[in-house]
């Protein structure tokens, strides 16, 4: 284990190495007024995600006339997520998006969005993640040298499984469930009752294929879009989480941004915000008639059953004051539930 670490971390050195040398090159050389801001993300060209960082650069370009401009190096070109923070907090990368479950290991107050059934529905979640409340997230991550701009929707999560339906917590049982590397989501699987197996995301395909993992959870379009469906065939939507994306700025770049580079940069996280959502819904609705049309079996547990075993989770953030007057005012932010 301790050659293969060596390895990898190597070869992690002569990629950030090639990667500032070519951004070198590609950014002309020495500094010039146009400013290039890197931006990474470990997701396929095809994702929502993608097209929402596309139109980001798009709007940088527009607003600054020409000054400030982007290049993105999606599906992990530069590492994994947890790499790309670390590269955010040295400044070789300048933004970046990663899912908040990986940020909780940098900045605890990440934990509380990754809680389930944080939300009552879809007008609730927009509520907190679209609205005042996000500020207190984005300003968390300062003293660890990244600054939040903008949340991503990444939907609802639910289970998948191969051999058999989850329907009822009990289903979990004996089932090794694959999870993100986030102590919040394996606490909720073991709450439910099955065995949760932290596994990164590039490799769940071939670890479902071996049978490491008998069940994942995910939404809709990372279940259809990463092919699972070809091997997990119930599709569970028993939504018991939310756990959003978020786009980051290293603060070693935002300092360096004047006051007007600075709104123009906002201004173009909020309208790429707004972009991704229209993206993501889209997304949602034909990933799911997809694989239904692939022959997935979409089931509809109640969410009742699931709730009760895991309500017990958020006894220890509410022992922190700050983080129970924040889950106070996220569930003061939530109108009627949708459902």
């Amino acid at each position: 284990m301790d050659m293969y670490n060596r390895i990898k971390s190597k070869m992690t050195m002569v990629t950030v190495t090639f990667f500032m040398v070519a951004t070198f090159f590609a950014c002309g050389g020495p500094p010039s007024p146009r400013k290039v801001l890197r931006i990474a993300h470990g997701l396929p060209v095809s994702h929502p995600v993608h097209g929402a960082l596309v139109h980001f650069g798009e709007t940088l370009r527009k607003e600054s006339g020409g000054t400030l401009d982007a290049v993105i190096y999606p599906s992990q070109q530069l590492g994994s997520e947890r790499q790309i923070l670390e590269l955010l907090q040295i400044g070789i990368v300048d933004i970046g998006k990663v899912s908040t479950s990986v940020l909780e290991g940098f900045v605890p107050e990440y934990e509380i969005l990754g809680l389930p059934y944080l939300f009552e529905g879809e007008s609730h979640k927009n509520a907190v993640l679209f609205g005042p409340i996000a500020e207190f997230f984005f300003e968390a991550s300062i003293p660890f040298r990244l600054r939040g701009l903008t949340f991503y929707d990444a939907g609802f999560r639910s289970f998948y499984s191969m051999g058999k339906p989850i329907l009822r917590p009990e289903d979990l049982s004996g089932l090794k469930v694959r999870t993100q590397e986030s102590p919040v989501a394996m606490n909720m699987v073991t709450a439910m009752g099955g065995s949760a197996t932290p596994i990164s995301w590039g490799e769940l395909y071939t670890s479902l294929q071996a049978g490491i993992v008998d069940a994942a959870e995910n939404n809709p379009p990372s279940f259809y879009l990463s092919r699972h469906y070809e091997i997990c065939r119930y599709y569970a939507l028993d939504e018991h989480s939310a756990v959003p994306d978020v786009v980051l700025i290293s603060t070693k770049t935002y300092n360096t941004l004047s006051v007007r580079e600075r709104e123009i940069l906002h201004k173009a996280a909020a309208l790429s915000s707004r972009r991704q959502k229209i993206l993501w819904d889209q997304s949602t609705s034909e990933s799911l008639a997809a694989v239904e049309k692939a022959g997935v079996k979409i089931l509809r547990p109640s969410k009742k059953e699931f709730r009760q075993k895991v309500m017990h989770l958020y006894a220890p953030y509410r022992k922190n004051p700050s983080w129970e007057t924040m889950l106070d005012r996220i569930k003061e932010a939530g109108g009627p539930a949708d459902g």
